[in-house]
């Protein structure tokens, strides 16, 4: 996903419904309900402000995506873009686990929450 131009939250508000997008963000939050049937919901930050990120049970549970899933703190998300009565998330198709590109900064948690 490198070479992909990735989407800021502020450029994602002017894709259309059901386009595919790449984009990529600091995990700040991630949630598992038990509701939610084996879904995962990450929050995103980048520059610009927040992205949602819904990972369906189908995807975070092939082998290659769980850790990724798990323990990324930098995450790219390739997928489809989805505006529904004003709301708007990103329906996870891959993940890519980023975190090395943080350096040192990716060694400290503060401020983050996992909820899994």
């Amino acid at each position: 996903m490198q070479h992909l131009k990735l989407l800021t939250s502020k450029e994602l508000q002017d894709v259309p419904d059901r386009k595919e997008i790449h984009t990529c963000g600091v995990v700040t939050t991630k949630q598992q309900p038990e509701t939610a049937n084996g879904v995962i919901f990450i929050s995103l930050e980048d520059e610009e402000g927040e992205i949602q990120v819904i990972v369906y049970k189908g995807i975070w549970e092939k082998p290659h995506q769980r850790p990724v899933v798990l323990h990324s703190r930098l995450l790219a998300v390739k997928g489809r873009w989805q505006r529904e009565d004003g709301v708007c998330n990103v329906i996870a198709g891959h993940l890519e686990d980023l975190t090395p590109m943080l350096g040192r900064a990716g060694d400290e948690q503060q401020g983050f929450q996992v909820m899994l």
